[in-house]
């Protein structure tokens, strides 16, 4: 009879820094998955057993709820980030990474417009408000840069109130139906996006 290996045999021998660094990367990628799929709200153990770590080992990179949820947008807006910076970067193309991670996250969008959720006190402190509109302007300061003359985008506030209007369309029971929500929004407001994936460097 043929023995699969555990969890615990599975896991690679614990190499410091190395481990720790990659115990993180594996908690934020289950995190992006597991609060997709059942929201803010899913528990922090379901997190912790995709990741293939302890709950202590979670709690040691991330002390609550909120800063995982910082986590994994931050890992989203520095892809955003990363597609602006690219060489031969267009709108078009930062809009579809941009569209990809609202449809992968859409449980973080109400992260994004802190101030519009109406969600539970606790989870709207000062300090994730600050947080969540800092990385809001991150991701504005790099859609803006690619901003031609003229584009129908160009206002003042415009920009973020279309991201804001798309990411409300993002609803759906599957990665694909929010996906064409998110398309159909952009046509509506009559913007070009590009290939709607995640940053591939």
């Amino acid at each position: 009879m043929t023995q699969h290996p555990t969890a615990e045999e599975r896991r690679p021998a614990n190499d410091g820094p190395k481990a720790a660094a990659r115990n993180r990367a594996a908690l934020i990628a289950a995190a992006r998955e597991v609060y997709a799929e059942h929201g803010l709200d899913a528990p922090l153990s379901g997190i912790a057993r995709r990741a293939g770590v302890g709950q202590g080992v979670l709690y040691r990179h991330f002390p609550d709820r909120a800063a995982l949820a910082d986590a994994v947008l931050e890992e989203n807006v520095r892809e955003v980030e990363q597609a602006a910076a690219a060489a031969g970067a267009t709108l078009a193309g930062v809009l579809g990474v941009l569209t990809w991670h609202l449809t992968e996250s859409a449980a973080f969008i109400g992260l994004l417009h802190a101030d519009r959720t109406g969600g539970r006190t606790e989870d709207r402190t000062d300090g994730v408000h600050a947080h969540a509109s800092a990385l809001s302007e991150r991701v504005a300061r790099s859609l803006r840069g690619h901003l031609t003359d003229g584009h129908r985008l160009g206002g003042a506030d415009d920009l973020m109130l279309a991201v804001a209007m798309v990411s409300g369309a993002v609803t759906g029971p599957t990665r694909a139906e929010r996906e064409r929500r998110a398309l159909a929004a952009w046509r509506l407001l009559g913007v070009e996006v590009g290939a709607v994936r995640p940053f591939a460097g």
